[in-house]
């Protein structure tokens, strides 16, 4: 029921940005969601056997898939993303966010204990991450790499690796940026990160984005504009209202009492899944758990912050609200396989306790 609500939340808000019209986003998003949420139920029937079976080869079938976007994938807004299979056009680095969560999960599964401390839980992991988001900073999507990369270290972390470790690579990080900055960002990338410094600097240019998604949750206030009321959306002063910029659009109309409703029902989903990670009994369907309810996480805190101005822009639609079809599938494909744990919780072998 949760789901449907948001779900449901999101046909409204994208009927009203058409202007009152099921075309050309309402209608799909609905038809999109009830097809993804009986593949969920599919998927919550599997045991966990399953997955761990497919883990890996999950894994190269989605790098496979990355390789072949580089290759033959369909540019779209500029970025080379996608992959058309003739009955439907993907975007692989979305399916990588469950992807690298059943890798990463799986290999400190079979990671014997007494290992979790050496080198050998540390060199797997960055291949595994490396690999994939080298693939998808090329395309170039930074917004999924990170997502990509806040998953796989998520697992690790849940999984036992020292501390230190993640301290140490937060200074790196911290060290390395400024390089990162000048010399490994394409330059509307750089102006991303400018404009989100200071996007009062160029408002009608870089800073557009930014500052009309501002202006129209402002606008919004308590109670909002009222359902078909919103301006920046209808007269088309907000760009992508019906995908990565959906919360702006709904907070014009809807006000501080709509986003409240919104963020109460994710926090729902966010307890639900956590929940479902501490009742798991297996160390793996734990970490994969916790690791799908986190990633669904990342990509509403990243699209929340993007949108009032807390994070660059960086493209993350928001779950069930967002227009889209890629990053439905990989929504419901979480919420499937915490399902299936959750109903086949297995043994006691225990990672949280």
């Amino acid at each position: 029921m949760l789901l449907l609500a948001l779900a449901s939340f999101g046909f409204i808000v994208l009927y009203s940005s058409a202007g009152g019209s099921l075309t050309p986003w309402a209608g799909l998003h609905m038809l999109r969601f009830l097809v993804f949420l009986l593949m969920a139920i599919i998927l919550s029937r599997l045991k966990e056997n399953f997955w761990k079976t497919i883990s890996f080869p999950v894994y190269i079938t989605v790098v496979i898939m990355l390789l072949g976007v580089e290759l033959i994938g369909a540019v779209g807004g500029g970025s080379q993303r996608w992959l058309n299979l003739g009955f439907i056009r993907i975007q692989p680095s979305e399916l990588m966010k469950p992807a690298i969560i059943l890798a990463v999960a799986r290999f400190y599964d079979i990671l014997p204990a007494n290992q979790i401390k050496t080198w050998s839980a540390i060199w797997p992991l960055l291949v595994l991450l490396a690999v994939p988001c080298g693939l998808i900073l090329i395309q170039p999507d930074l917004g999924t790499t990170i997502t990509v990369v806040a998953g796989g270290l998520t697992i690790a972390f849940l999984a036992g690796l020292p501390m230190r470790l993640f301290l140490g690579g937060a200074a790196a990080v911290i060290v390395i940026a400024p390089l990162a900055f000048f010399f490994g960002l394409e330059d509307y990338q750089q102006r991303r990160v400018t404009t989100f410094l200071n996007p009062e600097n160029d408002p009608l240019g870089a800073g557009y984005h930014i500052s009309q998604s501002k202006i129209a949750i402002g606008s919004g206030g308590i109670f909002g504009k009222g359902f078909l009321n919103g301006t920046q959306s209808h007269l088309d002063y907000l760009p992508e209202g019906h995908t990565d910029f959906v919360f702006a659009t709904m907070a014009e109309e809807w006000g501080l009492m709509g986003g409240a409703a919104v963020l109460l029902g994710f926090f729902l989903l966010f307890r639900w899944g956590l929940g479902v990670a501490f009742r798991a009994k297996t160390r793996y369907s734990q970490l994969v758990a916790a690791g799908l309810t986190t990633t669904i996480f990342f990509y509403v805190a990243i699209n929340l912050m993007m949108v009032m101005g807390l994070a660059p822009v960086v493209g993350i639609p928001l779950p069930f609200l967002s227009h889209g079809g890629s990053s439905m599938m990989t929504i419901m494909i979480c919420i499937g396989i915490l399902m299936s744990i959750d109903r086949h919780p297995g043994r006691r072998s225990g990672t949280f306790g």
